[in-house]
C-alpha cells in the first residue's frame, strides 16, 4: 500500500479542474485493489447557490462524480508505469446499485472507499461507499474504462 496523494499529485493524474475537481486528498491507495479519498464540502461550492437556497444539499450526481474521480485515480495510478497521464483519460462507463442514504451538507467531509471488483483491460469495475462521520451516505458499483484522449 502506498501513502496518500495531495492535490498537486491528484491534478497531475486527473484532467478535472475547478469547479469540477471533486477530490481533495487521497488517504490510502493499494494499486489495483483499493483506494480511500476525501472531499471537503464547503458552503462556497457553486452548486449550493441553486441546490437548494436556504437548505443546501450536495447533489447526488456530484457525490457519484466524486466517487468516480477517486476510482479514476486508482485506475490511472495502478497503470502509471506504462502510462502517460497526459495522453490517457478514464471514462465513466456505467453505474449499478446506486443508493443515496443521507444528505451531504456544507461542512461535511465525505470519505470515499472503493474496492476493485474486476479488472479486464481496459475496464475497471469497482464498488464504492461514501461516508460522512462513519455513516453511509451513498453506495454504488461503477464501470470505467481507460482510453487514449481523442
Amino acid at each position: 500500500m502506498t501513502g496518500g496523494l495531495d492535490i498537486q499529485e491528484i491534478q497531475r493524474i486527473l484532467p478535472h479542474r475547478y469547479p469540477f475537481l471533486l477530490v481533495d486528498r487521497i488517504l490510502e491507495i493499494e494499486k489495483g485493489k483499493r483506494i480511500v479519498g476525501i472531499k471537503n464540502v464547503s458552503f462556497n461550492e457553486s452548486f449550493f447557490q441553486g441546490h437548494f437556497p436556504g437548505h443546501p444539499i450536495m447533489p447526488g450526481v456530484l457525490i457519484i462524480e466524486a466517487m468516480a474521480q477517486v476510482a479514476g485515480i486508482l485506475a490511472l495510478k495502478s497503470s502509471e508505469d506504462t502510462m502517460d497521464f497526459g495522453r490517457k483519460v478514464l471514462y465513466f462507463a456505467g453505474i449499478d446499485k446506486a443508493k443515496f442514504r443521507k444528505p451531504v451538507f456544507p461542512g461535511d467531509q465525505v470519505r470515499f472507499e472503493l474496492v476493485v471488483l474486476q479488472f479486464k483491460p481496459p475496464y475497471w469495475k469497482l464498488k464504492g461507499l461514501a461516508l460522512v462521520d462513519g455513516k453511509k451516505v451513498c453506495e454504488a458499483e461503477m464501470l470505467a474504462m481507460v482510453r487514449d484522449k481523442e
